[in-house]
């Protein structure tokens, strides 16, 4: 057998190999992460004596993302190693020495003591799925930003919308009169039909002649402060978010392409969704990494929090929340689904209620449930059957 240890970094990685016996089959050298790089290393792999051939990669960012495509998609066998075993044996040596050359050959050891987790085909359809559910999250948090600044601005500029549309401030018609006419004074200088027809056209009928007379009243008599800057900030928040929903809108396609493809287990499951069922499987990788339920869900904080002193042991703890926050989001979120779509899953919420137990507090049970199915389930690749 022989280890291929490779040192990943942002322009340029080095590897080296060894075999079973600790003999050096290739000397540490450095190749470019780009498309001659790879080449370069294809080249030198077949130079590699004729033995089973295992490759080792620290988990490191997304630095190695594209290295693991090209080896995956040419059939080697690929290997994800924790830093932490790297770092263990580094510490072991006598004198502390830390080089990407010695970094490949102790990549390269680490892979002989059988502490890693091998990647398959669907690993690399994982990393591509957890940079879109990252991407996701960026993009509401920037969206969400954009509409509290929006509020604030129209809070000085027109407060008195925040009162006239029934839906809120972050609807349609809201912001197709806020892109047009922003401003109080333009507002009250709209001829009525024009104004009507907007209200209309914008809340699909919802919004009447009626509802445009009040809303000159309220432009006439706004205490708001006439300001053409607040007027441009306006309208560029309106644009920002409008363009952060079009791209959740395309993230939220190619992550359904991907999760359709993928044909997960975790979809036979009533009531979990494409974007909850990815940010799911994205975040677990390979579900081999985990031998028991409940390192899973140590994985993703839903276990219990210890506290234990002398001979005290609390029996009532609350969740850890120690752990991975987007696997703790997205069972919490999808179990809602789940016990409006399963018997056997509403029945175990309700009896968590009918114990006293809050909405919320149930929701984390039915979580922690939910966890332990979706273990069974991929790790048998097996269908979701439970009545």
């Amino acid at each position: 057998m022989i280890y291929l240890g490779i040192d990943v970094a942002k322009s340029s990685h080095v590897a080296a190999a060894l075999t079973s016996e600790g003999e050096v089959v290739l000397k540490p050298f450095s190749f470019a992460n780009s498309a001659s790089g790879f080449c370069m290393l294809k080249e030198k792999l077949k130079l590699l004596p004729n033995l089973p051939l295992l490759i080792g990669l620290e988990s490191t960012a997304h630095y190695g993302d594209n290295l693991i495509c090209f080896l995956c998609g040419n059939g080697y066998h690929v290997a994800m190693l924790n830093p932490l075993q790297t770092a263990a044996i580094r510490k072991s040596a006598i004198r502390k020495t830390k080089t990407d050359n010695v970094d490949a050959f102790l990549i390269a050891k680490s892979l002989m003591i059988d502490g890693y987790t091998e990647l398959q085909q669907t690993d690399v359809q994982l990393l591509k799925l957890k940079g879109l559910c990252k991407s996701r999250q960026n993009l509401i948090l920037m969206r969400t930003r954009c509409k509290i600044q929006l509020g604030a601005f129209v809070d000085q500029l027109f407060p008195e919308l925040n009162g006239f549309f029934r839906a809120g401030l972050h609807i349609n018609v809201s912001y197709t009169l806020l892109k047009a006419h922003p401003r109080p004074a333009e507002v009250q200088s709209l001829h009525l039909t024009y104004l009507s027809n907007l209200l209309q056209k914008a809340s699909r009928g919802k919004y009447t002649r009626e509802d445009a007379i009040r809303l000159r009243e309220l432009a006439k008599q706004s205490i708001g402060t006439d300001s053409p800057a607040l007027a441009l900030q306006i309208q560029q928040a309106i644009t920002q978010i409008e363009l952060f929903s079009l791209q959740l809108k395309q993230v939220d396609a190619e992550i359904t392409s991907i999760m359709d493809n993928m044909a997960s287990p975790i979809m036979t499951i009533p009531g979990i969704g494409h974007l909850n069922g990815a940010m799911i499987l994205s975040c677990i990788g390979n579900i081999q990494r985990f031998s028991s339920p409940c390192k899973l869900l140590a994985y993703a904080g839903l276990d219990p929090a210890v506290v234990q002193s002398g001979n005290f042991n609390a029996r009532s703890t609350r969740m850890s929340k120690r752990g991975n926050s987007m696997l703790r989001y997205a069972p919490i979120n999808a179990a809602h689904n789940v016990v409006l779509n399963n018997d056997t899953f509403a029945q175990y919420y309700n009896s968590k209620v009918a114990q006293g137990k809050s909405h919320y507090c149930a929701l984390g049970h039915t979580a922690h449930k939910l966890i332990r199915v979706i273990f069974v389930l991929l790790t048998r690749n097996i269908a979701f059957d439970l009545a």
